[in-house]
């Protein structure tokens, strides 16, 4: 697969993730069903659509399904109780983590450009942080939301991290990060059971929205990210995924109204803007080295 077609999946992967925001508030399922739930469909979706994730299981791939597990479970709380614009954007900082880890654990080297991006992502988020948001009927505890988001932005690090180690071993390929995926994802349904049942008065549109989260959202997504990871660096397929927390919250506000503040609006068009900024230059630093 070529490095352009692999970035593609990537971003194709993070518009799928930036639905999740809008669908977990539509949904009036609690946090812990809907984390549980999506994550039972999610594992058989991924089964399905990617049959050699059933032969690449290793001990490895539970490793870092057990990362997943626990990020997909902060996430999906952390939406329930803060705007999906804060929540998104705090999960979302996960480059700084793995601009500390990745040297570590991976090996591989920060460049001085990718400081400059990240960088300029930290600013962005920062101002999401300017003003405090009042609890409304879509972010019913901020504060509390706003925590599980920050904590999530580190083990969705180990995540993206632990996808780049599994494949990076011998007989490491795209099963192997879908594997990992499945393993996650069965694991936040065993964690969250004492929470799901009984699941009363649920409405047709609230098993819709699951089956939903399950299959596209989160099963398709990772599917495409799962391809897409075994060529593309840790750190590089992180700040692809930024387009992520910029259409989640207009997700949000579309579906909900739930609009965030001048200040989460300039923070989006930093994050954004110097995503793209690092690709056209690396595009451009390609086609001036086959040239030479």
């Amino acid at each position: 697969m070529s490095h352009a077609a692999s970035r593609l999946r990537i971003l194709g992967a993070a518009t799928l993730f930036s639905t999740g925001g809008a669908a977990f508030k539509l949904c009036a399922f609690t946090g812990w069903q809907v984390a549980g739930l999506r994550g039972a469909v999610a594992a058989v979706a991924v089964l399905v659509m990617v049959p050699e994730a059933r032969r690449a299981w290793t001990w490895r791939a539970a490793l870092v399904g057990g990362a997943y597990a626990v990020t997909t479970i902060l996430f999906v709380q952390a939406n329930k109780l803060t705007t999906a614009a804060s929540a998104v954007f705090l999960e979302d900082a996960s480059p700084l983590c793995i601009l500390v880890l990745a040297p570590w654990l991976l090996r591989e080297p920060v460049q001085r450009r990718d400081l400059w991006v990240l960088g300029v992502a930290a600013l962005g988020m920062a101002l999401f942080f300017v003003g405090v948001e009042p609890p409304r009927a879509t972010a019913t505890n901020p504060l509390l939301g706003n925590v599980l988001a920050a904590a999530s932005s580190v083990t969705f690090a180990l995540v993206v991290i632990g996808y780049r180690w599994i494949t990076q071993r011998p007989g490491g390929s795209a099963a192997s990060v879908a594997a990992a995926a499945v393993s996650g994802n069965v694991l936040a349904f065993v964690v969250s059971l004492p929470w799901i049942f009984p699941v009363a008065g649920g409405r047709a549109v609230d098993w819709v929205i699951v089956l939903y989260l399950g299959t596209v959202q989160l099963g398709l997504g990772y599917v495409l990210l799962s391809q897409a990871m075994p060529h593309v660096p840790a750190l590089q397929a992180s700040l692809l995924l930024l387009l992520e927390p910029v259409l989640n919250p207009i997700w949000a506000w579309w579906i909900h109204r739930e609009t965030p503040s001048a200040w989460s609006l300039a923070g989006g068009a930093l994050i954004l803007g110097a995503t793209v900024v690092r690709i056209l230059a690396e595009a451009r630093e390609r086609r001036a080295g086959v040239a030479a």
